[in-house]
């Protein structure tokens, strides 16, 4: 560490227009571990703690884990956690250092200490963000038993690599020593998030039971099924991923370096099922909403926000834009947007206390800012774990209701595009997918639309079992004909839109 870079000392001698933690962080106690020490993370979560730790409730410290990469302790722990939030909206930018993050460890060079923070009875909640793919679920939505990381956790308890192994393990080390479990908050993009964990969570631990290896901790199924609290939550807050050029910025505002500023928008919004056995910030005062059913909220903002950035990204980068606000710029695009919250928005409880015409027309807000530069390809990573939730949902609804659903479905058959598309019109791996290998493998069969499209539901799960699942995937095998013909401007066409001399970026496949 040097004078040139962020530190606890270096903190104290910032500019006066950047906001530098008010507190002292040598009596901060750590209470919450949180897994996956992201960007999002620290534009979101740590932020709030930020917060409340200023207003002195000093037992809310952040211990952060990374359960796969040492990328973020090597950038922070030389900082002492330190990082800046630059926080960018119209009227400009506003930079907060942020220091809730007091420790940091990388899960793969010593699970034994992430098993220690975990077991300690100092931690008192257990938030995730570790992207929806890292909950290793099968196409059917249950436990993906054959994955080689859960493989590998349940022949070795005490030397975890996924986050159901360690929090077993740990709530396996508390049940052990008389310790009370800690509550997990699932911070992720998952239906029903804090259920759907627990139930993925059950069924490890059910396995685990059976197995050899869990000698002295049978019974860990029974005791997370009935002791331990899985609140829900919805999260919401654009952070783009940092450049060089952010970071180059940033060192100029601060007159010092800082190896890994987050970018985000002035947003934020943060609902949380209120369920703290073992107690809890007092979030509420900070500006999140504590409710008894965070389902509505969490609908809501998946199937408006989550789906809708879905369509902006893949259709996006067919239409050769790079980022969010270019893509939602595009008249085109901004048109078929609007059509497709109307379809989601029929899926949304009518009782519910929610505003969707407000919550889209904030959207659009959102997405015209040009200060995020969020990438489409950002956006368009991991596309068969997130649209299922994003789109596939309100989708079936639609049929079951009778609702008109077109423009859900493109947004399907511009995913299969898109994939289609890199190495050709687009970059080789301009965006990844955990279904790469065997969707490589069949894009380049050139099957018909039809033929692509079941094949297509079927490895990815799609509205698997479900009755009008065939309905589905002729409509999308009806948009990914357009695609292939035409690109966009025919896809946009056929649904009336008129896409203004747009070229389209993926007409070459057959």
């Amino acid at each position: 560490m040097t004078d040139r870079r962020l530190s606890n000392r270096t903190a104290q001698a910032l500019p006066a227009k950047v906001a530098a933690p008010r507190y002292d962080r040598g009596a901060i106690t750590p209470g919450i571990v949180h897994l996956g020490v992201g960007a999002f993370h620290r534009a979101h979560q740590a932020a709030y703690i930020d917060e409340c730790l200023a207003a002195g409730e000093t037992d809310w410290g952040i211990s952060g884990v990374s359960l796969r990469s040492a990328e973020t302790r090597d950038a922070l722990a030389p900082q002492d956690g330190l990082y800046t939030l630059a926080v960018r909206g119209s009227g400009g930018e506003k930079l907060h250092v942020i220091g809730s993050i007091g420790s940091l460890l990388v899960a793969p060079e010593d699970p034994e200490a992430v098993l220690a923070v975990l077991a300690d009875p100092r931690t008192r909640i257990v938030t995730l963000t570790i992207t929806e793919k890292a909950y290793l679920r099968a196409a059917g939505g249950g436990l993906d038993a054959a994955h080689a990381d859960i493989v590998h956790d349940l022949a070795n308890p005490r030397t975890p690599k996924t986050a159901h192994g360690f929090l077993t393990e740990a709530l396996a080390r508390r049940r052990g020593a008389g310790t009370p479990p800690f509550t997990v908050l699932c911070c992720d993009n998952l239906p029903a998030n804090g259920a759907t964990l627990h139930r993925l969570l059950i069924e490890f631990a059910t396995l685990r039971d059976a197995s050899a290896s869990s000698a002295g901790n049978a019974g860990m199924a029974d005791h997370i099924a009935s002791h331990v609290a899985f609140p829900s939550s919805m999260v919401d807050r654009i952070v783009p991923a940092t450049t060089d050029a952010d970071r180059a910025r940033i060192a100029g505002e601060l007159g010092i370096e800082d190896a890994w500023p987050v970018m985000t928008e002035p947003f934020r919004q943060w609902v949380i099922e209120d369920d703290f056995p073992m107690g809890r910030p007092t979030w509420e005062k900070f500006g999140v909403t504590m409710v008894g059913d965070v389902a509505p909220f969490e609908d809501m903002k998946l199937r408006l926000l989550n789906g809708a950035h879905s369509g902006i990204a893949y259709l996006g980068l067919l239409c050769s834009h790079a980022t969010v606000d270019s893509a939602f710029a595009d008249p085109a695009i901004r048109r078929f947007v609007d059509a497709l919250w109307q379809e989601a928005i029929t899926t949304l409880p009518d009782d519910a206390g929610l505003d969707p015409s407000a919550y889209t027309a904030e959207l659009a807000e959102r997405f015209s800012n040009t200060a995020l530069a969020h990438r489409t390809a950002q956006i368009a990573n991991d596309g068969s774990q997130k649209l299922p939730q994003r789109i596939i949902a309100s989708a079936v609804e639609c049929l079951e209701a009778g609702t008109e659903l077109v423009h859900l479905t493109l947004v399907v058959a511009a995913w299969i595009a898109a994939c289609a598309a890199r190495g050709k019109t687009l970059p080789e791996g301009h965006f990844t997918d955990p279904l790469d290998a065997p969707m490589t493998a069949l894009l380049d069969q050139q099957l018909p639309a039809n033929e692509t499209a079941t094949a297509v539901f079927d490895m990815a799960g799609f509205a698997r079992d479900h009755a009008e699942r065939q309905t589905l995937i002729e409509l999308v095998a009806v948009h990914l004909v357009h695609l292939r013909r035409d690109g966009p401007t025919l896809a946009f066409a056929a649904l009336g839109i008129e896409a203004e001399g747009q070229q389209g970026a993926s007409g070459t496949e057959p």
